[in-house]
């Protein structure tokens, strides 16, 4: 059989939907004011972020295992997850009172770990293993093998992709009551489970709507399938946007993609950051980033989406308060607005001062100084790291600081020394 021929339907959709609108929140999809004025459209949010495990991935997870025969079922499953799957999982193995041993990467947050621990309970073992989720599957699946039970692959799956698109269910239900008929509809890309299940019920209702799937810039693993017309193995990530950093998408999504989904777009780790800060302060939504992903890509779509309404799923909060530092940071490096450099200062009194009176513009501050007085030199190197009010001062800095100092070292671009220190 081809595998397109196994593409999930509009009608496995709906099977999923009445399995689980017993058990999943029906989600809100709130209109923003904030979006919405912002871009000239309207914009309305689908809030997965407020379901029980504070993730779509319950959807998908519930369905595959409700499908299990009891044999199944008592031998237990397993299956590998940077978190939410793993959530769903564990939420759904102590509800049904099944055990399951999941799999995390050893650079998942705490914070999602602690969330599968207390949504299994005694149902659930974790097993923290490997640096990226590619790895981590790999351990789940032999250890599935070798103890005879059931692997619940996160994405590339009917029963997972069809679960996912129950979402789609709801929103369309919600939009007709509003009177409304979405003209694009914005949705975060790891695996592809969730864009496959949404575009699958959205073309049979809505042909009308584009489906625009989001990927972070450091993990383009949908772009490069659909650019290579196969599946492809990236051969490194960022794993910032963790849960969306997978280095191959399932053979089954990237059908569903390529079949379904309007357009591939990618983001940077950077505009995601500020769009998880602007949620935050704006709107008070604690996205996670790939939960912010399908808004961050609203400015590219900026000139098609006004007048039109748009619809983004936020698809998860489990968002880490101690990332926020580093969310921070990323974002003020993708705006522009912070930028670090190694100078070389004389070794005499006042050097510094005149760094500030010379350089440093009447809005500028200082956030980094590193300096160690070496004896016998003349000069020495230092870590400064300079905080803009308004980007468009940059060049300016940039004078200054070549007239300080004309063998200067920019460090904002260079990745090793960035990493090193800072």
């Amino acid at each position: 059989m081809e595998l397109v021929d196994l593409l999930v339907t509009e009608e496995d959709v709906e099977k999923a939907y009445d399995v689980l609108k017993s058990v999943v929140k029906h989600t809100p999809l709130e209109y923003d004011f904030y979006l919405s004025e912002k871009y000239h459209c309207n914009v309305y949010l689908k809030r997965e972020d407020l379901q029980r495990v504070r993730s779509f991935k319950l959807r998908g997870a519930f369905y595959a295992i409700s499908r299990l025969s009891a044999e199944q079922l008592e031998h237990g499953v397993v299956c590998a997850s940077a978190g939410n799957h793993a959530q769903g999982v564990a939420y759904t193995c102590k509800r049904m009172t099944v055990p399951a041993t999941i799999f995390m990467p050893t650079t998942t947050p705490q914070q999602k770990v602690s969330q599968v621990k207390f949504f299994g309970g005694s149902n659930v073992e974790v097993v923290l293993i490997g640096d990226t989720f590619d790895a981590s599957a790999t351990a789940a699946k032999e250890f599935a093998a070798e103890h005879g039970q059931t692997f619940i692959p996160p994405f590339d799956d009917p029963d997972i992709i069809a679960g996912q698109g129950s979402l789609a269910v709801e929103m369309v239900k919600d939009l007709n009551k509003a009177h409304e008929q979405a003209d694009y509809v914005f949705a975060g890309i790891g695996g592809g489970g969730l864009i496959s299940g949404v575009a699958t019920y959205l073309k049979a209702k809505s042909p009308i709507t584009k489906i625009i799937g989001v990927e972070p810039a450091g993990a383009p693993s949908m772009t490069e399938a659909l650019k290579q017309n196969q599946v492809v193995t990236l051969d490194k990530i960022d794993k910032f946007v963790d849960g969306a950093a997978v280095k191959e998408v399932g053979s089954l999504t990237f059908q569903h993609a390529k079949i379904l989904v309007d357009e591939v777009t990618t983001i940077s780790e950077g505009a995601v950051c500020s769009t998880i800060l602007d949620m935050y302060t704006k709107q008070a939504i604690v996205a996670e980033p790939a939960g912010a992903l399908s808004v961050a890509a609203l400015e590219t779509y900026r000139e098609e989406i006004k007048d039109k309404t748009v619809v983004c799923i936020v698809s998860g909060g489990n968002n880490d308060i101690n990332r926020m530092q580093e969310i921070e940071e990323r974002s003020l490096l993708h705006e522009g607005l912070k930028h670090y450099f190694i100078v070389n200062f004389s070794q005499r009194p006042g050097a510094l001062k005149e760094f500030v009176n010379d350089v440093l513009g009447p809005h500028d501050d200082i956030t980094k100084f590193e300096y160690t007085k070496k004896v016998n030199r003349g000069n020495g190197p230092v870590i400064i790291g300079v905080l803009l009010q308004d980007r468009n001062d940059y060049e300016g800095l940039l004078d200054r600081v070549a007239a300080f100092d004309p063998s200067y070292i920019p460090i904002n671009d260079n990745q090793t020394l960035y990493t090193l220190l800072v």
